[in-house]
């Protein structure tokens, strides 16, 4: 009798000790990644959501739908009402060593929000881990930049201009809410297999609560082969140095002859231009055109895919969202590209609490995913002994 459970993948020798990569080992309700068209969330583009706040698509990613105007103004003030990071938090910030990377005040500030005070419930948890994100990366800014003690934000503000007031982040840019919602929105969730995200699902399946897990996955999102590919890409095109395209080229030709890296391009499932980076790019040379290290990011765009069109092991030669990123984060004013993957787990703390409270109360008809356990094969066959030991 044929089994009526389909064959989805064939796992075969070649596929071990690679990572995993591209091994199905679940459904995720909250976000896709599709090789021509990019990233969707709750089955819409990331492009046709780029406009919308962060607490709408907060909503569609928790809730699985978009909220009415009424429903988002509801959802926005609870937010707001889940927000405020206990003093305890602060104090222990403010001890941490100056020289640890902000990264590592980030995986402190998550486990200390922790022992602050958690309910044990998976969304309850989550929301208030989400809402209070906002005052712990600002605090994060503030005392380990000493711009002084974390800020309240002031009322009637959205999220992202809530953040923005939090970190007061001197000679900011005005147009700084406004990139700090689009980077929001952009980075907010990405699929269930990037390392960060599997790895904060496969730590709660041990029902490990929720910070402690968000701690484990912003630890994986820390990694340079990770996260810290925006503020790799600002450092790249910081060293190019220019926007004019014969001495772009020149410089990117050089580069790939030695076989250098050409940071911002290129990706792992993609194979069209990242839309997250079309956006970025069409809000860069909106409103930051005459920036310098926008026009270098600009030129960049016109320059590398044709070069890396000509090497043949290059499947995709066009920017991701990392390319231009760093370049409009510096030019509204945050200058420092340490703090970039700190911005980026502000945002993907959304995406992976969503899909922690998805596996933990709504899969399997709300039994949950089971504890992660994949199979390991021995290299070392049994039946080896130990030489009996020699008499005193």
């Amino acid at each position: 009798m044929e089994s009526d459970d389909p064959v989805l993948f064939e796992v075969r020798q070649s596929h071990l000790n690679t990572g995993l990569r591209g091994l199905p080992v679940g459904t995720c309700l909250t976000s896709a990644v599709h090789a021509e068209n990019g990233v969707s969330y709750g089955g819409y583009p990331v492009a046709d959501l780029a406009g919308l706040s962060c607490e709408a698509v907060i909503h569609l990613l928790f809730r699985k739908r978009l909220p009415t105007p009424d429903e988002e103004r509801a959802f926005a003030a609870e937010l707001v009402s889940r927000e405020t990071v206990p003093p305890l938090v602060h104090d222990l910030l403010a001890h941490l060593p100056r020289q640890a990377h902000p990264m590592e005040w980030f995986l402190a500030g998550l486990l200390y929000l922790g022992m602050s005070g958690k309910s044990g419930e998976w969304e309850e948890d989550a929301l208030n881990l989400v809402a209070r994100t906002n005052g712990l990366v600002a605090a994060v800014f503030r005392l380990r930049e000493g711009w002084g003690a974390p800020k309240k934000p002031r009322p009637g503000l959205t999220y992202a201009e809530r953040f923005t007031d939090a970190l007061g982040a001197p000679g900011a840019h005005a147009l700084l809410p406004e990139v700090l919602r689009l980077f929001h929105v952009l980075h907010v969730d990405h699929g269930g297999g990037n390392l960060s995200t599997f790895t904060g699902k496969a730590v709660a399946s041990s029902h490990a609560d929720v910070y402690v897990s968000m701690a484990a996955a912003m630890a994986s999102l820390y990694g340079p082969l990770h996260g810290r590919a925006n503020q790799e890409c600002l450092e790249f095109v910081r060293e190019v140095g220019s926007s004019d395209p014969k001495a772009v080229e020149a410089f990117v030709r050089a580069l790939v002859a030695k076989g250098g890296k050409v940071f911002g391009f290129g990706h792992a499932v993609l194979r069209a231009e990242d839309p997250r980076a079309k956006v970025q790019y069409a809000f860069a040379e909106k409103h930051f055109a005459s920036h310098p290290l926008v026009r270098t990011a600009l030129a960049l765009r016109a320059v590398v895919p044709p070069i890396l069109k000509e090497q043949p092991k290059i499947q995709n030669p066009y920017p991701n969202v990392d390319a231009v990123s760093g370049s409009l984060l510096s030019a509204a004013g945050l200058l420092d590209p340490e703090y970039y993957t700190v911005l980026f787990g502000w945002s993907r703390v959304v995406g992976i609490a969503a899909q922690i409270v998805d596996e933990r109360v709504r899969m399997r008809d709300g039994k949950g995913v089971p504890i992660y356990r994949p199979r390991y094969l021995a290299e070392a066959q049994p039946g080896r002994r130990l030489a009996p030991p020699a008499p005193p």
